[in-house]
């Protein structure tokens, strides 16, 4: 079993975030669960990885040769594939993985989680995606995706597909449990 984490290639302004970061490195590995991951040794990203790595662990990165040539990549991978192109990144990622976990991060994790999320509410996998809300982080998304559901643009069945927990172990509970919705996206127009 693998799970494609997403993070930021920051550490951020609070170390809880890096901390926690590494720990979830140590209990994936420690639960025999792999690492796929961006590729990059900087940030949240790196801390991840070594903390997979410091047990022996499966690590995978994927990485854009874009990035590569300005040496973020990770030497100490069991595994680095490199590809074209972001989009190709994220394809290979959810190819290699059995679910995704975000950690706090910026616009590109934001937009990596989204993209696995809007794949599971279109049928396109049944995999658990979720949020590893460290220190409330991710509160006002949250908020706003109930938002969504309020306004008639999302169902609650979709809302409900996110799986979130602030600590590791729970979340990681709630993953295995996780069964994808077996009614589909559309929402029909109600006057």
């Amino acid at each position: 079993m693998r799970y494609t984490v997403f993070c930021g290639s920051s550490s951020g302004t609070k170390d809880v975030f890096f901390d926690q970061a590494f720990l979830l490195g140590e209990y994936l590995a420690k639960q025999n669960i792999g690492l796929v991951y961006g590729g990059a040794k900087v940030g949240l990203m790196g801390a991840v990885a070594d903390g997979v790595l410091k047990y022996d662990g499966e690590v995978i990165g994927v990485l854009p040769t874009f990035l590569g040539d300005v040496e973020l990549g990770h030497s100490g991978l069991t595994e680095l594939i490199l590809v074209e192109t972001m989009h190709e990144r994220k394809a290979k990622m959810d190819e290699l993985s059995d679910g995704t976990i975000a950690m706090p991060g910026g616009y590109g994790t934001l937009e990596e989680f989204f993209e696995m999320l809007t794949w599971a509410q279109l049928g396109l996998h049944k995999k658990p995606v979720a949020l590893l809300n460290i220190d409330g982080f991710y509160n006002p998304l949250l908020q706003m995706v109930d938002n969504m559901v309020s306004y008639g643009f999302l169902k609650q069945v979709n809302r409900d597909m996110i799986v979130v927990a602030d600590n590791i172990e729970e979340l990681l509970e709630k993953m295995r449990a996780y069964k994808a919705p077996k009614e589909g996206k559309w929402i029909k127009k109600e006057r």
